[in-house]
């Protein structure tokens, strides 16, 4: 079956995405604004090492808003993205909830977090790795209410106990699968 996009309505190039482009990582993004705002976001991939740049794609709430993370990332310029491990599971799907502005996830799911770099929102305690990011650019995809931004990772955060010399980076991640998660535990090796 061969489908075109431009005739389907949009939760089913969404579906057609979401069950194609997998596993997708989970961008668990704090931010700093009135309170501490923590989210995730699975329209997350790496896009560049020169300049170290990501991008997330942010959309609206049901009731057309933006959501607090774009709010927030658009007025302060910064972000903290923490990776997902299979501990946090519930709290960061408890933590993709609408809730008002202003409200913090972390305070309403007990998400513990900890400050390591003082000009940068929080880490989620647990998360083996945290990149700090400042807004590099947004792009207008004309007319769609979901905004991509490209962050520019400053720094990064490594908990030592799951880095080993020369930044040799293990841990069991979560992802995306359609609409479930997927535990990223295997390593396969050709």
């Amino acid at each position: 079956m061969i489908v075109g996009f431009e005739e389907l309505q949009l939760k089913d190039r969404y579906k057609i995405m979401s069950r194609s482009i997998i596993p997708r990582p989970i961008a668990w993004i704090v931010t700093e604004r009135n309170g501490i705002n923590v989210a995730p976001f699975s329209y997350f991939t790496g896009l560049s090492s020169e300049p170290p740049t990501l991008i997330v794609s942010i959309g609206h709430k049901k009731d057309g808003s933006p959501k607090d993370t774009l709010v927030n990332i658009m007025q302060t310029k910064k972000c903290t993205i923490c990776s997902v491990t299979p501990q946090h599971l519930e709290q960061m799907h408890q933590s993709s909830e609408s809730l008002e502005y202003g409200q913090s996830e972390a305070e309403r799911f007990g998400i513990h977090t900890k400050r390591v770099v003082e000009e940068y929102p929080p880490i989620i305690l647990g998360s083996p790795t945290a990149l700090f990011c400042t807004l590099y650019q947004t792009i207008e995809l004309g007319g769609s209410k979901t905004i991509p931004l490209i962050l520019q990772i400053q720094k990064a955060y490594l908990d030592d106990a799951h880095t080993a010399e020369g930044f040799d980076i293990d841990f069991v991640a979560v992802g995306r699968v359609g609409k479930e998660y997927c535990i990223c535990d295997k390593k396969i090796t050709p």
